[in-house]
């Protein structure tokens, strides 16, 4: 397939890059050529693109993750495309709330997304994992619940120090994100799995479990199942078959999906989507298998966790033709290769990111 040529009604899309620490700047960059090459070979976009050095790096320089007018700077863009943030010499905590959750709770992005799906050609742990067996999706609360940043210290360094940490549950933050994950289970033609620990944590978990009910009485045709976050996690490994759409909190998601990420066959391979599906702010894209410092500037980074997320800002900037290109290229790579080390591979970043970039075209 050749490139249609460039149309007077080709769309532009203003996206923030921001590679990060680590390993994100190799695979966002990987990245960024296979989705612009999808747009050369749809004829229907290009990505205008402002790179932001806002990093651990940038905290070591400025004492802070990234400028006082960082959410009105990306506000200005339709998407944001992340690479990884983490660094030794930078606390994690301090990372994290200096960047990436003011992003998601300033941009009001409730939605994560998480695919979890073991590709041909990929082995994975599981004695029984396939793309039959394993092909999840996982909807993760994304700006409250244990995360909502809520407690303090006292008494620092002495012997009767405290520390608390207050989830926030809200009938309203359940509620958006549980129509998000039935929305999706009937698009998918499945069920849902709702994970809680209402048994133990009889506040929280039991107003998620009311909410979550409620909500599913407007969709009769999608079956809910209730799991201790315990079983399901369990249920991840032992019957993963059995799960389509998963639906949990804030902390709960976060330790499910790298779970599934394991069982796809690597970090490597983790996409996630950061969304506001009102479209009021920009969403934000990245893959989350961490900077992995230990790894960085050897060329060895698995480029397709930051591929797969890049194919789903596509999507969700409307470019559905070109998320599926990009899409069906990391597939036919994934199964005939090359692949990383960390998929039992011996190709490069670049030489994996060059065979999806060509498979795009074909």
């Amino acid at each position: 397939m050749v490139g249609r040529g460039r149309s007077p009604d080709l769309n532009r899309h203003r996206i923030a890059l921001i590679p990060g620490d680590g390993v994100g700047r190799e695979v966002l960059a990987a990245g960024l050529t296979v989705l612009r090459r999808a747009g050369e070979v749809t004829g229907s976009f290009e990505l205008e693109v402002t790179d932001l050095p806002w990093s651990c790096r940038y905290h070591l320089e400025h004492g802070r993750m990234m400028p006082e007018d960082g959410l009105a700077i990306l506000a200005d863009h339709e998407a944001i495309y992340l690479g990884a943030v983490g660094f030794p010499g930078v606390p994690d905590h301090v990372s994290l709330w200096g960047l990436l959750l003011p992003i998601r709770q300033g941009f009001d992005q409730y939605v994560n997304v998480r695919p979890i799906r073991v590709l041909e050609g990929i082995e994975s742990p599981l004695r029984a994992g396939t793309g039959a067996t394993v092909d999840m999706l996982c909807i993760r609360e994304n700006s409250e619940g244990e995360y909502a940043g809520v407690g303090g210290r006292s008494h620092a360094g002495r012997p009767e120090e405290v520390a608390l940490q207050t989830s926030v549950y809200t009938r309203h933050g359940v509620e958006r994100v549980a129509r998000y994950a039935f929305d999706r289970a009937r698009e998918r033609g499945g069920g849902l799995a709702s994970a809680t620990k209402s048994n133990a944590l009889q506040y929280t978990a039991v107003l998620w479990d009311e909410v979550v009910e409620e909500v599913a009485r407007d969709y009769p045709e999608v079956p809910v199942t209730r799991y201790l976050v315990d079983a399901l996690a369990a249920r991840f490994v032992s019957h993963p078959a059995s799960l389509d759409v998963v639906l949990a909190s804030n902390l709960y998601a976060d330790i499910l999906t790298d779970l599934g990420a394991a069982i796809q066959g690597s970090m490597g391979l983790a996409a996630s989507a950061n969304l506001d599906p009102s479209r009021r702010y920009p969403s934000m894209f990245e893959p989350v298998h961490g900077s992995a410092p230990d790894i960085a500037g050897q060329g060895i980074a698995n480029p397709m966790g930051a591929i797969w997320s890049g194919a789903m800002m596509l999507e969700h900037l409307g470019e559905g033709e070109a998320a599926a290109l990009a899409m069906r290229a990391l597939v036919t790579v994934a199964r005939d290769g090359p692949r990383t080390r960390d998929v039992r591979g011996s190709g490069s970043t670049g030489e994996v990111a060059e065979a999806i970039e060509a498979a795009v075209g074909e």
